[in-house]
């Protein structure tokens, strides 16, 4: 089987696939402040790399793989006050996702998977909103392996699990392995660590980054980031991807 790119085929070719066996792939990012090291679009960089990943792994079950256009925009007031940041309403989120689903099952392809780098909670908020309007209908499946829960979070990086992740070693690892040309990394090297956590800051009601202790919107250390580890992180992604939609697959 094989990993397609939708935007790319004619519509014959998407009619020919074997609807029963083909799995959808959503990648979810955001365009917002990634501290001054890290471009604007990180999450999207990463989302596109984790569906394929993922992708490729389904392929390798026996899944034809479907990569649809990227889900760029979505709600960011964490970072809304910081240049460059575009902050959507959480509901514009909700019914892009779902929709997604919901024409793809138009399709007789059943289950639709996002990939998703963007965890502010409105965003992830509105992908569980998603998924419940999609399950409440029954004639598709919207899977969302959400990376805030411990399930998935416990496959990921140290500095992931700590919180203190945003355009930090995890994220810049990525970027790295995959643009590494938009990383500015000779003001990243420079960038003393921020360990605070958000997490914590969202436990205790903060809001924005610059509330949570953030005022170059970043959190983690940067300096540390390697393709490496990005490499790594990339093929943990891609197995998280996997392991929900054969989850959902199979009906667990």
């Amino acid at each position: 089987m094989a990993v397609h790119v939708l935007a790319t085929m004619t519509w014959p070719e998407v009619r020919a696939l074997p609807a029963r066996q083909t799995v959808a792939i959503l990648p979810a990012g955001a365009v917002e402040a990634h501290g001054p090291h890290l471009p604007l679009g990180t999450d999207i960089v990463i989302a596109e790399a984790m569906a394929r990943a993922g992708a490729a792994r389904l392929s390798a079950r026996g899944f034809e793989a479907v990569i649809v256009p990227t889900l760029a925009l979505a709600p960011a007031p964490f970072a809304a006050a910081f240049a460059g940041t575009i902050h959507t309403p959480a509901e514009a989120t909700t019914m892009m996702a779902a929709g997604v689903a919901r024409s793809m099952a138009e399709h007789g392809v059943r289950v639709t998977a996002i990939a998703n780098a963007h965890h502010d909670p409105a965003h992830v908020n509105a992908l569980r909103a998603a998924v419940a309007s999609v399950a409440k209908e029954g004639r598709a499946l919207l899977v969302f392996p959400d990376l805030t829960r411990r399930r998935w979070a416990e496959k990921l990086t140290d500095e992931f699990r700590s919180g203190a992740c945003h355009a930090g070693r995890y994220e810049g690892s990525v970027v790295l392995a995959e643009q590494p040309a938009l990383v500015r990394t000779g003001v990243m090297a420079h960038l003393a660590p921020n360990l605070r956590s958000l997490v914590e800051a969202i436990k205790t009601g903060q809001v924005t980054f610059a509330d949570a202790g953030g005022a170059e919107a970043y959190f983690g250390a940067p300096s540390e980031a390697t393709a490496e580890e990005g490499r790594g992180i990339i093929d943990a992604l891609g197995a998280i991807l996997e392991e929900a939609v054969m989850d959902a697959w199979e009906g667990r």
